[in-house]
């Protein structure tokens, strides 16, 4: 029963880890135009955090319990626990940039 509440709350973050994936943190570099996003990276922030969280809890205790399926379950939570990774790096750069060149300082 724990093991299907688990796989339960991997189910309903999967659309958060999407988001996580595909949302850009700067929508207007993403359409070709040099302009400051200033509400893009915390949007993508607020869906990639608790998605690495729950898909690294969920590779790290699926890998912990031994079984064939719980590996390959937890290998799955890796991969994309560590596709938003990169979502995660730049937005992070894109908040210093804003703030370094303090064009969204309100």
């Amino acid at each position: 029963m724990r093991a299907f509440a688990g796989y339960l709350v991997l189910l309903v973050a999967l659309p958060l880890a999407a988001f996580a994936v595909l949302l850009p943190a700067n929508v207007y570099r993403a359409q070709g135009i040099a302009a400051p996003d200033c509400d893009g990276p915390s949007s993508v922030l607020i869906f990639a955090l608790p998605a690495v969280l729950t898909y690294g809890l969920g590779a790290l205790l699926g890998y912990r319990t031994g079984r064939r399926f719980h590996r390959l379950v937890s290998l799955l939570c890796l991969i994309v626990a560590l596709a938003t990774v990169p979502n995660i790096a730049e937005a992070v750069q894109e908040l210093y940039r804003n703030t370094a060149t303090g064009e969204c300082l309100g």
